[in-house]
């Protein structure tokens, strides 16, 4: 009897170690897969490894692979080293902008392989490319550079009839010289500047250049409305003055000291 009940027990001993431990893995295995279901899905997309320059051909060690949520990836992306790297003998695909280390490539940012890349494919719609001649006095000393915005000022005339005025403001500059590299922050000497500008505005500019001389005015970063200039002429500079307020014409004051009385100040102009 006494075997009977140990047996009883014993079986009953595992019957209930079974189902906890039964239990504890089942709840193992829920409890990684809502630990799964809660982790977004995502996919290893195309990404620059180090800057690359605008029109530069994209080569294998330039690039690397980042982890991207698969629901939010922007339309265009590489997802694929072999749709961006051309096989063996084929021509490349180009930066069609400068890409900054760390930004995905996108297929509007580069070009097709073996395509040519040009800075018409920096423009924006229904805008166009025009040079201006320039030298270190007109165009800031060298310091305009890629990227930057001017104004543009005509200056025509002779004598005291000389005048100036600014015929386009804010504009884009997009290369000088044969350069459209937007990384250049040094300053250079060159002869040509060429910006971005719309059809009615290139053909302001072509009239200008045949009419005097054109200066770059170098625009700070402050988004600034801008509004109508009048033009200027010599004559409105030679004044028989100098071009100070009246108000802010210097005073002299008098120290007046009587006997042991304390000092008075008298402001005379």
């Amino acid at each position: 009897m006494r075997f009977g009940s140990i047996f009883m027990a014993l079986v009953g001993l595992g019957v209930a170690g079974g189902s906890v431990y039964a239990a504890r893995h089942y709840l193992d295995i829920t409890d990684a897969d809502l630990a799964r279901a809660e982790q977004p899905a995502v996919v290893s997309v195309i990404a620059a490894a180090q800057d690359i320059p605008f029109g530069h051909p994209i080569e294998a060690h330039m690039l690397t692979t980042i982890s991207w949520p698969s629901e939010s990836v922007p339309s265009g992306s590489f997802t694929d080293v072999t749709n961006v790297i051309p096989a063996p003998g084929n021509p490349p695909r180009r930066a069609k902008r400068a890409l900054s280390q760390g930004e995905l490539l996108i297929r509007s940012k580069v070009s097709d392989f073996g395509e040519k890349v040009t800075i018409v494919q920096t423009l924006g719609d229904n805008s166009r490319a025009m040079a201006i001649k320039v030298d270190a006095e007109t165009a800031v000393g060298g310091f305009v550079t890629p990227g930057d915005f001017v104004d543009v000022v005509l200056t025509q005339g002779r004598n005291e009839e000389l005048r100036a005025v600014t015929i386009l403001q804010n504009i884009r500059v997009i290369g000088v010289d044969q350069s459209s590299d937007e990384e250049v922050d040094k300053p250079m000497l060159y002869r040509t500047v060429t910006v971005e500008v719309t059809p009615e505005q290139s053909q302001r500019l072509a009239l200008a250049q045949k009419a005097g001389t054109l200066s770059l005015s170098l625009r700070s970063l402050e988004n600034v409305v801008d509004e109508p200039l009048d033009s200027l002429r010599l004559s409105d500079l030679l004044r028989e003055k100098s071009p100070v307020a009246e108000n802010a014409a210097p005073s002299a004051t008098i120290r007046v000291r009587r006997g042991t009385d304390s000092v008075q100040e008298i402001e005379v102009n």
